[in-house]
């Protein structure tokens, strides 16, 4: 399966809106804002264009991934949020994909560190860990296990402690 990931432009809003709708239609553990969040972080300061990434697979977008910045004490961080792809092309390693893919950006951007509020049997695989193991708080009442933290970088979060600050937009509806 050959699939490309990009960096979104203009034409993909439509399309994003989508595909992140339909991925979270039926999700357990949503509040099914997501596509309208996406929405509003793009409007953000906090937004980064390089780090809204589009799957593309035969000319169709099938998933989406956005990091937008977020702080820690005095430190510029990222949060990955949300990622999304399309239920018919679930577990097909798309998500893997735009999130190896956004690290490795995020990385180049210099950002030292990504935080994620997601499963705990997901994450890990791409080397998140608990982010109180950073002395990482989060702004809200979530469990240990589903709060996770990664190093973009050797040693990135050895420096960086205190609770994230989000985009506001997180907490608007």
């Amino acid at each position: 399966m050959n699939i490309i990931i990009r960096p979104e432009n203009n034409e993909d809003v439509n399309e994003i809106y989508h595909v992140v709708q339909k991925a979270f239609e039926n999700a357990d553990y949503s509040d099914h804002d997501e596509h309208h969040l996406v929405n509003r972080l793009r409007l953000s300061a906090n937004y980064i264009p390089e780090l809204s990434l589009v799957a593309e697979y035969e000319a169709e977008i099938v998933g989406h991934i956005l990091f937008t910045e977020i702080k820690v004490g005095n430190q510029t961080l990222i949060a990955l949020a949300p990622v999304a792809v399309l239920p018919e092309m679930q577990s097909k390693s798309i998500g893997k994909q735009l999130i190896i893919e956004g690290h490795k950006i995020a990385a180049r951007l210099g950002y030292k560190g990504s935080i994620v509020l997601g499963h705990e049997k997901y994450y890990p695989k791409f080397g998140y860990k608990k982010a109180s193991q950073y002395g990482i708080e989060a702004p809200f009442e979530v469990s240990d296990d589903n709060f996770m933290a990664l190093e973009l970088i050797d040693a990135g979060l050895s420096d960086v402690h205190g609770v994230v600050e989000y985009a506001k937009e997180f907490f608007e509806k």
